[in-house]
């Protein structure tokens, strides 16, 4: 047996000659512990809300976009995205073409980004389980073309969820010149019909600005006939994504990007990884002061065992295995602390996902979900506990062998 280990082990768990240092001792573990616990917690809410905002944007992006390199568009018969729609891994494979318009209900206007989708969007999206109102996911009837807004766009332009009038949308003219004596000239005009639905994302990029519009409809306001934006896919169940993934990336080069849902919404995940990341530090440098206690506790820890020390060099120990004794009794306070703080965090992390204890307001329905998300992932949770005893090994590793260099 580890001969300093096993003195640690002793001194920890034995009576000392002096309570107080048995309650600092405790107050150490427990300090470490609540530190550690709300480092599992925190990050395992943070994944709580990184997972609710992706799975939001799933109802709306493709599992796969492939979008040109370079400039807006790219024609929809070129040879490579013919090639990544023969792939057999590709269930659903659409095109898509979207750009900027001006969008004009009676006395309103906004600008918005109208996105003209090809019939078999509804396969490849849960777009229909995002829409509200008395119709449902229809995008052309009779000769008319329909648009399906956002729901607070519809709000923005006061159509309701069925207007009764038609959606005037302008975009502007891409050839000629701009006549000045009649402005109007350089727009083109059409019209978008209601289906009685709109879309509910509940993310304002989407729910603000977008209207999705049959894609031959938006070929012909934007003067793009045979072009596409974007080839969006989904793949079929049991595929691999990365290698599928990889595969499309070889086909198309550098003529085009390839992007998953989290690579689409870049911007929004960054900043939430960010947001941990802080987080992840502030709690760190917490923990830091927590592990002070183990020091004052340490300290008293030599002065009380200084006869035993002499008890030792006598009986052999040299003075650096006395250093790893209390170097060991350090180090096992942290491991302790950090192993309650953990099962601690798991406990709350459970309880939350199962009762929803802690609320995210008053009133329920005011947000996206009643109750703060969790999201517990071990790879979190291997990280804290190794922080946890980083921190309390580097902590208590000047100050044992300061103090012990100057007793022994």
């Amino acid at each position: 047996m580890n001969f300093p280990f096993y003195i640690a082990r002793r001194y920890l768990f034995s009576k000392k000659s002096t309570h107080a240092i048995n309650a600092i001792s405790a107050i150490s573990v427990v300090g470490v512990a609540v530190a550690t616990m709300a480092l599992v917690v925190t990050l395992s809410v943070f994944n709580g809300f990184h997972d609710l905002v992706a799975s939001l944007f799933t109802s709306f992006d493709p599992q796969l976009k492939v979008a040109p390199a370079v400039g807006k568009v790219a024609p929809a018969d070129d040879p490579l995205l013919a090639e990544v729609r023969r792939l057999p891994d590709v269930a659903v494979a659409t095109e898509t073409l979207e750009d900027m318009a001006l969008a004009v209900y009676g006395d309103r206007q906004a600008v918005v980004t109208l996105k003209g989708v090809a019939d078999n969007f509804d396969s490849l999206t849960h777009i229909r389980s995002i829409l509200v109102g008395e119709g449902g996911y229809e995008l052309y009837a009779g000769g008319m073309s329909f648009g399906i807004l956002g729901i607070r766009l519809a709000e923005t332009l006061g159509t309701g969820y069925r207007f009764d009038n038609p959606l005037k949308i302008y975009a502007p003219r891409r050839e000629g010149q701009l006549n000045m004596a009649n402005p109007a000239d350089g727009f083109v005009e059409d019209e978008l019909y209601s289906p009685g639905a709109l879309f509910c994302v509940q993310q304002a990029k989407y729910d603000k600005n977008y209207i999705v519009a049959p894609i031959g409809f938006a070929r012909s306001l934007f003067d793009r006939q045979g072009m596409v934006s974007a080839l969006e896919l989904r793949l079929r169940p049991g595929a691999d994504f990365e290698a599928v993934k990889a595969e499309i990336k070889g086909i198309v080069g550098d003529k085009y990007t390839v992007k998953d849902r989290f690579e689409q919404q870049d911007d929004t995940f960054r900043i939430m990884k960010i947001e941990k990341f802080i987080a992840y530090i502030f709690l760190t440098f917490i923990l830091t002061v927590a592990c002070f206690n183990i020091i004052g506790s340490l300290s008293m820890l030599i002065i009380d065992k200084k006869a035993d020390v002499a008890t030792l060099r006598n009986l052999g120990a040299s003075d650096s295995q006395i250093v790893r004794v209390f170097l060991f009794e350090g180090r096992m306070i942290s491991a302790i602390g950090a192993a309650i703080g953990v099962l601690l965090g798991l406990l709350l992390c459970w309880l939350q996902q199962a009762f929803g204890i802690v609320k995210l307001g008053s009133t329920s329905g005011s947000f996206i979900v009643d109750a703060y998300p969790v999201s517990v992932h071990p790879t979190d949770v291997a990280l804290v506990f190794a922080t946890v005893l980083a921190v309390g090994f580097l902590a208590v590793w000047y100050p044992v062998r300061h103090f012990a260099k100057r007793l022994l």
